[in-house]
């Protein structure tokens, strides 16, 4: 009974195994551009800690604080109600968000 194997190649693939089809040929990216994302720091932040804002909170997180949002910025409000239009004081800042508490 014959299978047609090729000779030293136990399942009739080709000898390449494990090699590149492109042989030699290399994909160039554009590494300037890879560069200057890498440069680019954080987009600035809206808020600073010890300044206030007035804000809107819509919405409420598990723990009961507020969520207010300053030009886009995500700002904790603690033990802030839904529907309140209040005056915050920042006490910190994040990359992400910043925490606020109420002003009186």
């Amino acid at each position: 009974m014959s299978y047609n194997r090729e000779r030293g190649n136990s399942r009739g693939r080709s000898s390449s195994r494990g090699r590149s089809s492109s042989r030699g040929r290399s994909r160039s990216y554009d590494s300037d551009a890879s560069k200057r994302l890498k440069r680019q720091g954080p987009p600035p932040k809206p808020v600073d800690v010890g300044k206030t804002y007035d804000v809107d909170i819509n919405e409420i997180t598990g723990k009961g604080d507020g969520i207010a949002r300053v030009q886009g910025f995500i700002v904790f409000i603690e033990n802030g109600k839904i529907g309140n239009k209040i005056k915050v004081k920042v006490t910190e800042v994040a990359d992400r968000f910043a925490k606020a508490t109420i002003e009186v």
